[in-house]
């Protein structure tokens, strides 16, 4: 808030505080006069709870005070902050969600990572129950509380920075103890600190309640962890897995019994036997068209069975869409009394360890046990708390009637028991992530849940070494409960690490928090440099939880690391701003990459990561690499010399429709929407720029496209001449007149030309029908002001138009009266389709703008035009072009992308889609949610735990990919890097070889001759050096290969480079058939 608004706030509320101050005396009232205040501040846009305890140690122990505004919560979603996460939910579920109240009981780590994943998705309150208070060992896991926060209850000390990340969720605190009844306030509860006889009695509680109360038990000990989940008998999944509902278009339907449907070889199907399907627009066989669900048996990719006799239908004629209908489930959970004798099959993440969650499960039963007699938990180093577990785990294995394990594994048990007090930061952060995500499934039936167990463990993130028991004991730091688990050694590598981030993102933020809290770089010898060129947009705001509404159009990596320093003042974090690439060299150079421990990608693009890698590559470091997408996630653990590098396996490209199919025959609404933002790009942003690029400099212009002389010149010509004569405009109204031309040109003239070419009984060359599957018969539009939907397209493309022209706009053109009166005055020339004209049918083609060997003589008539043109022109007349800008809902960009691709779609009877549905698919908007993220940097940090303490084996890492909505986690040991072996030498993709102390060629030649390598081409960049069949090349053997690099390859050596790189070839100096594909060469010269 500045200083102005300030000011004006409190000329404001400063008569009426006198007046409340004489009135109320007391500490409480004048706690009531602050939140009066608060709602002059403007608090008051959404229902916020405020919880706030005070007069702690007083004879009733905790004064507690909750308030609630009862303003109304808003029903509209915020399109612009919650985007991303429509994009997963839709709008029913998050309505549902809005409508949601949460309890989550336990402000430790675990506890705090749950709420901040609530409150960012937007439920409607999340209330925070803790009894105890901040302790000193609390901060290595929780981001909100500071040293200033030790000896103030949990929940006081979280609420105002919960509520600070979202302000139309109510957040407050409850600080007493915890009743049953208190529970019917909440459509859900989790509970991470609560023990086993208190979680059954609160378990049976919440299943008998109706509706019943969804129960979630979820615990993180060490590199120990454990969800269980109970939403109640009869619980209904309307959705199991988000995905979008599969469809096929149909190629054929036979009478049969069972009948035989086969679909189009566009895209294979994705159907399931047993999937119901229902059908649409067949034509001839119309039963089909019925709106009732079909089952499909005998699935293939092209092809199914229908389980139902057709033997009497109309015989199929064409057309049609088989679409899969989602079918609800409904789930019967368990209690928690009855599931821990009986848990039934356990969620499995990783098969090296299929045989540990039956142990895990008797483990932590095991350690309430423990806690219950001892009144504590194990102390980290005790060797008697350890034995005292391992008998206990062994008495409860004893006395199972059924389930009894061979071995309890007392090793595993040591460890469990050392790290039991300590929630680490990585484990929060990822179950963190899965049960927030738990509870979002639990409030709205969205996705299929966890049913009913969960238990993890990242035993191998501990260190290699042995380690002496002393190296647990506290250190009376913030690290402590850290190093209870991993000893002191490791934190101090930790603390003196040198870390990259690429990139303060989704990602990026979370791993700040971590690495904050982890201790990472917070040394004097330490350093983590986080780097992201973007600024903050509003719909960062509900997943990049380190960045406040005021900090919109900052830069993310200066605003993400002051934030981590205020987690951890230690922090030793330096922000840029530079975008990594082979244009910052300068910034990252050499030393830079050299004095690096681990580089982790918070990245979103594949170009920047490929490129990353390859840095990685050559420097040998390590490289952590994380990505989501929706409810998905996956990570992947690139060390040198152990795994195959990032770049080493690829995604397949996306397929892309053909040219023709988007502009003449689209068949689903994404290739209305690719043709829509194409024309928007074309018209207002392409043209423009197009025309200024003339008028700035029109010699060079015209030169230019002369010296092409090609197709793409002679139409940017046409254009720009078009844009300035014919289309031209100077007043509002010939913005009108020029979006409606438009609407006439596009959705009527354009479609009679096609249809009058390619008549709907067409054939092909081969005889078939024309305007067969995918092929849509189209059907010109009429244009009518009575048609909202033909009026909202004028009224977007006309202030667009005028915005490219600097005409200002009108109120009138947002009265649909007038609008009507001014749209009835254009005059509509009548269209007629001519023959002879060519429509590209073929799916080869990328280029619709065909050569003709005419195109220099139309450049050169249209360059005369032009310049005659100018001549009528304003000196100072420029247009201004228009860059799509999804996220701005009040710049109509998407407005007219989404009113061009569906009457387009209605002119093809594909169905069309809302604004919101429109941005998704034009905007390229990846979907994302705040629980996979934190799920996924949760798991990034757990390896890098085991990258800086060096010496594990590649069986210790691990990669995963995750889908919460499942839920699914698999996790496996990364892929070795290919090994070339020759002779008694081998070597893979990490290794480079070195070449110090400035060389000369003929040195460089003797280095490879001392490896049984004869070196016979030599080359830098794309010149070539050294080949033994050149004579003259002999000449050069007494030169640095640094300055034959300089003098014959003209390479501009900067001045913070100190080596470069050549490409040799080599064959076997015994056996010259051998080529031999060898690591890289570097050559340092300084």
């Amino acid at each position: 808030m500045n200083l102005t608004k300030l000011t004006l706030i409190l000329a404001l509320i400063a008569p009426i505080i006198p007046g409340l101050l004489v009135a109320r005396s007391s500490d409480l009232d004048y706690l009531r006069v602050f939140l009066l205040i608060l709602l002059w501040l403007g608090f008051c846009g959404a229902l916020i709870r405020v919880g706030v305890g005070f007069l702690q140690g007083s004879s009733s122990g905790v004064a507690e005070l909750t308030m609630d505004m009862n303003i109304e919560n808003s029903k509209d979603i915020d399109e612009d902050l919650h985007s991303r996460q429509l994009a997963v939910y839709g709008r029913e579920t998050m309505r549902r969600l809005f409508a949601s109240n949460v309890l989550v009981s336990g402000m430790r780590g675990l506890g705090v990572e749950i709420a901040k994943n609530l409150v960012l998705a937007g439920v409607k309150s999340v209330t925070l129950h803790d009894e105890g208070n901040v302790e000193l060992w609390d901060l290595s896991s929780n981001f909100i509380f500071t040293e200033n926060d030790i000896g103030k209850n949990r929940a006081l000390a979280s609420v105002q920075k919960l509520q600070e990340l979202n302000n139309a969720v109510a957040v407050s605190t409850l600080m007493s103890k915890l009743t049953k009844e208190k529970l019917s306030d909440f459509q859900a509860v989790v509970f991470t600190d609560t023990n086993l006889e208190t979680a059954i009695a609160f378990n049976e509680y919440c299943h008998n309640h109706q509706p019943p109360i969804a129960f979630i038990k979820t615990e993180v000990r060490g590199l120990f962890g454990n969800v269980f989940c109970d939403f109640g008998p009869g619980f209904t999944v309307a959705d199991v897995d988000g995905e979008e509902p599969h469809t096929g278009i149909i190629a054929s339907i036979s009478n049969d019994k069972p009948a035989f449907v086969s679909c189009v070889d566009d895209e294979r199907l994705e159907f399931q036997d047993g999937d119901l399907v229902v059908f649409s627009e067949v034509r001839g066989m119309t039963e089909l068209n019925d709106g009732k669900p079909h089952k499909i048996i005998n699935s293939r990719p092209y092809s199914f069975n229908l389980e139902e006799d057709t033997t009497n239908f109309h015989a199929y004629e064409g057309g049609g869409i088989v679409t899969q209908v989602k079918q609800p489930k409904v789930l019967d959970f368990k209690p928690l009394k009855e599931a821990l004798k009986d848990p039934g099959e356990f969620l499995l993440s990783d098969f090296s360890k299929f045989d540990r969650p039956p142990l895990l499960h008797l483990a932590f039963q095991a350690l309430d046990k423990f806690e219950s007699e001892l009144g504590r938990l194990p102390v980290a180093g005790s060797e008697e708390d350890a034995h005292k577990l391992v008998s206990i785990a062994g008495n409860i294995n004893d006395n199972l009637n059924h389930g009894k394990l061979d071995d309890i594994d007392p090793k595993l048990l040591r460890h469990f028991a050392f790290g039991a007090r300590a929630v680490l930061n990585p484990m929060a952060a990822m179950f963190g992530g899965i049960v927030g995500q738990e509870v979002m499934k639990a409030c709205s039936g969205k996705f299929h849940p966890l049913f009913q167990f969960f238990y993890f463990d990242s035993i191998e993130s501990l260190p290699t070494e042995q380690l002496d028991l002393n190296d647990f004991r506290p250190l009376n730091s913030r690290y402590d409960a850290q190093i209870s688990v991993f000893g002191a050694k490791l934190q101090k590598k930790l603390e003196d690490a040198q870390v990259f981030v690429v990139g303060s993102g989704a990602l990026g933020c979370e791993f700040l928090k971590n690495l904050a809290l982890m201790g990472v770089s917070c040394s004097s010898r330490g350093k983590l440099t986080v780097t992201d060129d973007d600024v903050i947009e509003k719909s960062n705001l509900s997943r990049q939880f380190l960045f406040r509404d005021w900090n919109i159009g900052q830069a993310k990596s200066s605003v993400a690391a002051t934030a981590a320093a205020l987690i951890n003042p230690s922090f030793n974090i330096n922000a840029l701003q530079n975008r990594v690439g082979p244009e910052t060299e300068n910034v990252f150079d050499d030393t830079f990459w050299e004095n690096l421990n681990v580089v982790l990608n918070a990245l979103d693009n594949v170009n920047a990561r490929l490129y990353v890698d390859q840095k990685c590559l050559y420097f040998q470091k390590p490289l952590l690499e994380s990505g989501t997408l929706g409810a998905k996630c996956n990570t992947q653990v690139v060390i040198p010399h152990l795994t195959e590098n990032y770049g080493a396996s690829r995604d397949p490209p996306e397929k892309q429709a053909p040219m023709c199919t988007v502009h003449s025959f689209p068949h689903n609404i994404d290739h209305c929407l690719t043709w829509a933002r194409s024309e928007f790009e074309g018209l207002l942003e392409k043209t423009p720029a197009e025309v200024n690029a003339y008028l700035s400099n029109p010699s060079e212009y015209t030169n230019a496209m002369i010296n092409a002389g090609d197709a793409q010149a002679r139409d940017n010509l046409e254009r720009v001449l078009e844009c300035l004569d014919k289309e031209r405009c100077e007043t509002f109204e010939d913005c009108i007149t020029w979006a409606r031309l438009r609407f006439e040109e596009y959705f009527s003239d354009r479609v009679k030309q096609l249809i009058f070419t390619f008549p709907e009984d067409a054939p092909t060359s081969t005889g078939a029908p024309f305007w067969s599957a995918p092929k849509r018969f189209p059907q010109p539009l009429q244009f009518s002001t009575s048609d909202p939907s033909n009026l909202h397209f004028v009224m977007a493309a006309s202030i667009l138009r005028a915005e490219t022209f600097g005409i200002s706009v009108p109120d009138w053109v947002k009265k649909p009266k007038a609008l009507k009166e001014a749209i009835d005055k254009v005059m509509v020339p009548e269209f007629r389709p001519q023959a002879g004209v060519k429509i590209e049918t073929d799916e080869k083609v990328t280029n619709l703008t065909a050569a003709s060997i005419d195109d220099s003589a139309v450049i050169d008539e249209l360059t005369t035009k032009l310049e005659q043109l100018r001549k009528t022109l304003p000196s100072s007349f420029r247009m201004k072009p228009i860059q799509f800008e999804k996220d701005d809902d009040t710049n109509y960009h998407m407005d007219m992308i989404a009113a061009l691709a569906n009457m387009r779609a209605r002119n093809y009877s594909i169905p069309e889609v809302d604004k919101l549905k429109a941005k998704f698919i034009a905007g390229r908007i990846i979907p994302a949610i705040a629980t996979a993220t934190a799920m996924a940097t949760g798991l990034v940090c757990l390896e890098l735990y085991k990258v800086l303490n060096g010496m594990h084996k590649v069986e210790d890492f691990r990669n995963t990919f995750a889908n919460l909505a499942l839920p699914l986690f698999s996790m496996a040991e990364p892929v070795p890097p290919k090994v070339v072996k020759h002779r008694d030498m081998s070597w893979s993709i990490w290794d480079r070889w070195i070449i110090k102390d400035n060389p000369t060629l003929r040195e460089l030649l003797q280095w490879f001759s001392n490896k049984g390598l004869n070196a016979y081409s030599i080359s830098c960049g794309s010149c070539l050096l050294y080949n033994n069949m050149f004579p003259h090349h002999k000449d050069r053997m007494d030169k640095k290969v640094v300055d034959l690099a300089r003098e014959v390859a003209k390479m501009e050596i900067p001045s913070y480079r100190r080596h470069l790189d050549v490409v040799v070839a080599c064959e076997d100096d015994e056996d010259d058939e051998i080529d031999l594909d060898i690591p890289q060469i570097s050559i340092y010269f300084r």
